[in-house]
């Protein structure tokens, strides 16, 4: 064997951080203009995305071990989102999925589903929004199950589901009729009586595979539902559901640095009057990781201080977030106008930082009811 043979034959296996950077750079970052303004849903970039295993960093099947790795799962949305925060949602839906999955009420159901998530064979979303909100007072269940043998037929209409295609999956909360159960089950679009139907267009996010979901006596088998009952699976759920949603946020506001910084070269001599200056910037959102990366090794506790924490970090990465892409587009100034400036697409995407489930006002709602605001 040569040297050089020899020495490729000992180099480490390149870590997930440094495939995920590669794949971003080669893969998306061509694509990001297409997702924003056309609408390019990113499809050969998601399962390419699972093929280095970053959508089960946070799940048991990660390396057949049992372990979780919160932080690594964050870390890669971060990274892709600081590219693209459309495609960053597409991930953070695919995590979501794969979190429940991991926590569904039988192991059967978890050991059918979750591998071709994880490894992002099986693309899909959550359709927990409306779920969610109806937990906490905010509006009523759209979807409604009736039990049958072998599961339950579905009727209603979701008006908002994310990374959906004819080929996906997607979770989402059931109310059951006659009782005051609720039931989270796995939708195939592909299924009998289930539709998807283009959505209106958006300022942003477009490329995100949004549709709403529609259904006409649409069966799901119990070996789809990942709970029967969701009173015990939410605690189990939520801390992680909000959490995973830091990558969007910190992948958005590293993108808005690297924006100030890059016009810091050529406009320093005017930049250095604007309040916010990336250095600062970076600081605040080097404490938001850190934060980040310590709630995700508690993430197995179930608690309500837990949750109160997780809430708070959501909110800092959303305020932060806001600020950080209306910096971006001051120090771009007139060139952040530009159709194809990174400027002004982050700053539409950092509003949905603000107001995807849970929104600015749902988590101080929320943090008011726990006494944690």
């Amino acid at each position: 064997m040569s040297a050089l043979a020899d020495a490729i034959s000992k180099a480490p296996e390149p870590t997930l951080e440094t495939q995920v950077e590669s794949l971003v750079y080669s893969d998306l970052a061509p694509q990001t203009a297409a997702i924003d303004r056309q609408g390019v849903y990113p499809a050969a970039f998601m399962h390419d995305l699972g093929s280095t295993g970053a959508y089960r960093q946070h799940v048991a099947c990660r390396h057949g071990d049992g372990q979780q790795d919160f932080a690594a799962a964050i870390h890669a949305m971060e990274a892709v989102s600081r590219e693209c925060m459309s495609t960053g949602f597409c991930v953070w839906c695919q995590d979501a999925l794969a979190w429940y999955l991991e926590n569904a009420d039988d192991a059967a159901v978890r050991d059918r589903l979750l591998p071709g998530v994880a490894a992002g064979r099986q693309l899909g979303g959550t359709g927990l929004s409306n779920g969610v909100k109806h937990l906490h007072d905010i509006e009523s269940l759209k979807i409604r199950v009736r039990r049958v043998e072998g599961g339950y037929v579905a009727n209603g209409t979701l008006p908002w589901v994310s990374n959906l295609g004819q080929e996906h999956a997607f979770a989402a909360i059931f109310g059951v009729e006659g009782s005051d159960r609720k039931i989270m089950g796995v939708t195939f679009c592909n299924q009998p009586g289930f539709a998807l139907q283009q959505c209106a267009e958006f300022i942003a996010l477009e490329g995100s595979g949004t549709y709403a979901c529609h259904f006409r006596d649409s069966f799901i088998p119990d070996e789809h539902v990942v709970s029967h009952d969701i009173t015990n699976l939410m605690p189990r759920i939520r801390s992680g559901f909000v959490l995973l949603q830091m990558g969007m946020g910190l992948g958005l506001i590293q993108g808005c640095i690297d924006i100030m910084e890059q016009f810091r070269e050529t406009h320093s001599h005017v930049n250095r009057f604007l309040d916010e200056q990336p250095e600062a910037m970076a600081e605040e959102l080097a404490d938001a990781r850190n934060a980040t990366c310590r709630l995700g090794a508690e993430i197995g506790d179930p608690s309500d201080a837990l949750f109160a924490d997780v809430l708070q970090l959501r909110h800092t990465a959303s305020e932060l977030a806001l600020r950080a892409s209306q910096a971006a587009m001051l120090h771009a100034g007139a060139r952040g106008y530009l159709a194809d400036a990174p400027a002004q697409r982050k700053l539409r995407e950092s509003y949905f930082v603000a107001i995807v489930t849970p929104a600015i006002k749902h988590l101080r709602k929320e943090l008011t009811r726990m006494g944690a605001a």
